[in-house]
């Protein structure tokens, strides 16, 4: 399976933060046995470093790189024009999520998110209970 991680479902499997949904954290565990594909936006990076450097989440930069640089399968997805085309088409959500989002629509992945604005958009498909 193929799927795009969210900023929160990276920071709470990492940090093993719960509540993790039972769904999420399979697909993730799932990843971690080589059975999976996670896609991470860049975005999703930036703001952990930028969360981490606020000292809001116990989770900083050089430990999801780490953890990214041990395995093949989380793998992280630049910004590009083509994602941005596809974002300038989602409405009613912060530009970090529609970014996120976006790059899962190009990717033609699942979104692993509890985010209620992303969950209750109905334009993407959801991983999360």
């Amino acid at each position: 399976m193929e799927c795009l991680a969210d900023t929160i479902a990276i920071i709470r499997y990492f940090s093993e933060l719960e509540p993790l949904g039972r769904k999420a954290k399979e697909v993730l565990e799932g990843a971690d046995k080589g059975e999976n594909v996670i896609w991470i936006s860049i975005i999703s990076v930036v703001e952990i470093m930028y969360l981490a450097e606020k000292n809001r989440i116990p989770l900083d930069l050089e430990e999801l790189m780490e953890v990214l640089e041990k395995t093949n399968n989380y793998i992280v997805v630049d910004l590009d024009l083509e994602i941005v085309n596809v974002a300038s088409k989602i409405s009613g959500m912060d530009l970090h999520d529609r970014l996120i989002v976006a790059t899962a629509k190009y990717l033609e992945v699942p979104i692993i998110s509890n985010d209620k604005v992303i969950r209750n958009s109905g334009i993407i498909d959801i991983i999360w209970d």
